[in-house]
């Protein structure tokens, strides 16, 4: 690679990383957040609690990492431009692969992790953050709920306990389950106790009151009843539940007929087959469309806006797009060509529009519409009420 290529290559790999680390810690200190009740709820402690905020980190990496490529090509191409060194490099007759090779060959790299993240990481982390989850609530009960206090074990469920014994027997049960939307249930109960396993409440001496639809209360009285727990925590074998998202990429390509899961929801595995072999595409897609934007030397005296708000803006169109023909592809397989049309035409259109020179021109009246706008906002923050739009009269 020649000097002018790494020193480019440099320039996009630095940009990236100061792009990518406060987007990425942003986004994962928000899902982290979301999940502090596991701290709350089961008096984890904070080492188990920053081990969960470590399996989340790998889901969130590839759908982050090319926006943050895309700022960092942006920026930086722009910033050549405005400091001459594109048109340095066009009046030398360099040809425009000195510009373009260093971005395709990190584009290319930035796919390979975001595949390997996908397919080999990202299962692993969900099902490791699962574990640590159901191992959490499995002994929620019988030794971490507080006497006398309501706690929520999931969406729908609370529970509350008025003394607990030795032997992982509790006292003066009350339980609230709204989870089913057609009926509620509420229990009561002068004793209980929580199985080893953390998969059932047995409960004595009690009874059930059943709300229906239509607002009537039946009421049952038992000596003994069973309160399954094991939705929570296991599957009908006895394991953890496995769901699509968390079986490696093996298992997707040669899906296990017979495997309770995917019985139960086939078209989950074929979208998330596709999700995991499309995902990956994008970086490079972000890459070339961002050389077709940035890549030219342009005029920085004349009112434009930034490159970087144009490409952004497709590139949120077309993640859109891809996310919406995956969903498409659990309702219908027919769907499938499109999750993978959507980055490789564009990859082709922008591909071909690189090689022979053609430069993407935007709407006459979006441009108009932007500068306008950009303007304004200038006037508004300008202390004098003057806006510089650096136009040329």
């Amino acid at each position: 690679m020649k000097l002018l290529e790494l020193y480019i290559l440099r320039r996009i790999l630095q940009m990236f990383l100061v792009a990518l680390v406060p987007v990425l810690t942003i986004i994962w200190t928000i899902q982290v957040l979301g999940r502090i009740n596991l701290v709350t709820d089961t008096g984890q402690s904070m080492g188990s609690f920053m081990q969960l905020a470590s399996y989340i980190l790998p889901t969130i990496i590839p759908v982050v990492l090319p926006f943050a490529f895309v700022i960092g090509i942006t920026q930086t191409l722009t910033a050549m431009n405005n400091d001459s060194e594109l048109p340095v490099i066009d009046a030398a007759g360099a040809a425009r692969s000195i510009i373009y090779k260093p971005v395709i060959l990190l584009a290319v790299a930035l796919s390979l992790v975001s595949f390997t993240i996908t397919n080999f990481i990202e299962p692993k982390s969900r099902l490791g953050a699962r574990e640590m989850v159901a191992a959490a609530y499995a002994d929620l009960l019988s030794s971490v709920i507080e006497e006398k206090t309501f706690r929520s074990i999931e969406d729908g469920l609370y529970v509350q306990i008025s003394e607990r014994h030795s032997g992982r027997v509790l006292k003066g049960l009350f339980i609230v389950d709204y989870r089913d939307p057609n009926f509620g249930l509420i229990y009561y109960a002068r004793e209980g106790s929580v199985d080893p396993g953390g998969t059932s409440l047995t409960m004595r001496d009690g009874e059930v009151h059943r709300k229906g639809p239509d607002g009537r209360i039946s009421i049952v009285k038992f000596a003994s009843y069973a309160f399954d727990l094991s939705a929570m925590t296991q599957s009908d074998e006895g394991g953890l539940p496995l769901y699509s998202g968390d079986r490696p990429l093996s298992f997707l390509l040669n899906p296990d007929k017979t495997d309770p899961a995917y019985q139960k929801k086939p078209e989950s595995f074929r979208s998330e087959l596709h999700r995991r072999l499309s995902d990956w595409l994008f970086p490079i897609t972000f890459a070339l469309v961002s050389l077709l934007v940035a890549g030219n030397t342009r005029s920085h005296r004349s009112a434009r806006l930034h490159p970087m708000i144009y490409v952004l803006l497709f590139a949120f169109l077309l993640r859109w797009l891809g996310f919406s023909a995956t969903n498409l592809t659990e309702r219908n397989a027919a769907y499938v060509p499109l999750v993978y049309a959507i980055p490789l035409v564009t990859c082709l259109v922008t591909g071909f529009m690189l090689a022979t020179n053609r430069q993407i021109q935007m709407p006459r009246l979006f441009s108009r519409s932007i500068t306008k706008a950009t303007t304004v906002v200038q006037k508004r923050l300008s202390p004098t009420g003057r806006g510089t739009t650096g136009e040329v009269k």
